[in-house]
């Protein structure tokens, strides 16, 4: 609650661009709860400080530009990147090992749960940039795409909690649940559809093929 007072009171003098700041930051790993400042945004704006769809798309915007940095520190310093000690700090080998066995469960899809990872978010992108595991345009998309879903939830749960914190206290723990949940819900419907298109796919090869099996026999 002190760190959500004091960054309210700093967004209500600073406005737009110290959110915009202070996501970015929190994208560089430093220990700034990403949630908590999203839910600041929100206040601001449901106190009369901001317009809370504006908000919205500075969160959105901040969240990004500080993956995206991040992710890009990786691609283009590699493992040198490890040299400057609060990267070192960051990605320690106990989370270098953790994150790579985050990649073997996910896949590429580790770049959307990412959002939902507190404490392994920037290992994780710092990483996806380091192997080249994963383009900049797919890490962009997928991450963009659980930015969609979470950051507005924390924006307007600070926007309708503005005037009730004991409310919106109780809710920033749900709504680290129910986020949760939604994600592991998406995911789940996303490798259900690819699994269904691969099926569909392999079902038309082998058609296809049983056809030019069957052509090659009656043939001349």
């Amino acid at each position: 609650m002190e760190l959500l007072n004091t960054l309210i009171g700093f967004f209500t003098e600073n406005g737009y661009v110290a959110v915009l700041i202070v996501l970015m930051i929190c994208g560089f790993g430093l220990p700034i709860p990403e949630d908590i400042t999203l839910v600041a945004g929100g206040v601001i704006a449901g106190l009369g400080y901001a317009n809370v769809h504006v908000m919205v798309a500075v969160g959105i915007t901040g969240v990004l530009a500080g993956d995206a940095i991040m992710f890009v520190i990786g691609r283009v310093f590699g493992e040198r990147a490890l040299r400057v000690r609060w990267v070192a700090y960051l990605l320690t080998p106990r989370r270098y090992a953790l994150v790579q066995a985050k990649f073997s469960r996910y896949g590429n899809r580790l770049m959307f749960v990412a959002r939902f990872l507190p404490g392994l978010r920037s290992p994780i992108f710092l990483t996806a940039g380091m192997t080249r595991r994963v383009s900049f345009l797919r890490f962009f998309l997928l991450d963009g795409f659980a930015a969609l879903i979470s950051v507005p939830v924390w924006v307007y749960l600070g926007y309708y909690g503005a005037q009730n914190h004991e409310w919106l206290l109780t809710w920033l723990g749900r709504g680290k649940v129910i986020l949760s949940i939604v994600a592991f819900v998406v995911v789940m419907l996303v490798v259900r559809y690819f699994w269904r298109r691969s099926a569909r796919m392999r079902a038309l090869m082998h058609i296809r093929d049983r056809r030019r099996r069957r052509s090659r026999l009656s043939g001349p």
